[in-house]
C-alpha cells in the first residue's frame, strides 16, 4: 500500500492544486459578487431587489452538477465557448454567490434600524453608514456562515472531475485505473479533503472567537 501511495503522490500533489485554485476562484468571485448584489438586495430599489432576489432563488433552488452541466453544455449554444475549466469555476460561482446573498441579506437584516437610522441623524452618508456602522456590526454575523460556505467549495470542487478536469479527484480516479487498487487512494484523497476542511474549520472557530460580541 505504501508503493502505491508514493507512487501515487506527485498525481495527487498536482490535482490537488488545482483543486485549491479552482475553490480559491470561486471564494473570491462569489465573495465579491455576491456582497454586491447582497447590497443590492437589501438597499437597491425594487426592480434590482427582484432581479436579485429571483436569481439568489432560482440559483440556490438548482443542484451544483445540474448547474455545471447546463453551463457547460448551455453556454456555448449562445455562442459562448468556454474551456472545461471555466465553465466549471462559472457554476460553482454562481451557486456560492447565491448563497453570499443570503448570508450578506441575513447580518444585514439582523442589525436594528435604529443603528442606521442613528447614523443618519448625526449627518452620515449612505456609504458612511454602511462603511462606519452597518458592516462593522453585520460582518461578525457574516463571518461563520460564510466560511461554511468556503468549506462547501472545497468539498463541491472535487464535482469539476466530472467535465475532465484533473482535480484531487480525477487524479485519483486516474492513478486507480494504472494501480487497480481503489481504496488505499480513496482513503488518502478524503484525509486530505478532511485536513483542509479541519483546518478551516479551526480558523472559523478563532474568528469567531476573535470577533464575538462576548469573549469568554
Amino acid at each position: 500500500m505504501l508503493t502505491q501511495i508514493a507512487y501515487a503522490l506527485p498525481f495527487l500533489a498536482q490535482g490537488f492544486a488545482l483543486t485549491l485554485w479552482v475553490s480559491l476562484l470561486v471564494v473570491v468571485l462569489s465573495l465579491i459578487a455576491g456582497v454586491l448584489l447582497g447590497v443590492g438586495l437589501v438597499y437597491g430599489p425594487v426592480p434590482l431587489r427582484w432581479a436579485v432576489r429571483i436569481f439568489s432563488d432560482t440559483i440556490r433552488g438548482i443542484p451544483i452538477l445540474v448547474l455545471m452541466f447546463f453551463v457547460y453544455y448551455g453556454v456555448p449554444a449562445i455562442g459562448l465557448h468556454l474551456p472545461s475549466f471555466w465553465a466549471a469555476v462559472l457554476a460553482l460561482t454562481l451557486f456560492k454567490t447565491a448563497q453570499v446573498i443570503e448570508y450578506l441579506r441575513g447580518a444585514v437584516g439582523s442589525i436594528p434600524k435604529g443603528q442606521s437610522e442613528a447614523a443618519m441623524a448625526i449627518g452620515l452618508t449612505f456609504r458612511q453608514r454602511l462603511a462606519y456602522v452597518i458592516f462593522p456590526q453585520a460582518f461578525r454575523r457574516f463571518l461563520p456562515p460564510w466560511i461554511n460556505g468556503v468549506t462547501d467549495a472545497v468539498k463541491g470542487s472535487a464535482l469539476v472531475s466530472l467535465l475532465g478536469i484533473t482535480d484531487l479527484m480525477q487524479a485519483i480516479n486516474q492513478v486507480i485505473g494504472r494501480t487497480y487498487e481503489a481504496m488505499p487512494l480513496y482513503i488518502l484523497g478524503a484525509l486530505i479533503y478532511f485536513a483542509v476542511n479541519y483546518a478551516l474549520s479551526l480558523a472559523s472557530r478563532r474568528l469567531e472567537r476573535r470577533f464575538s460580541f462576548i469573549r469568554e
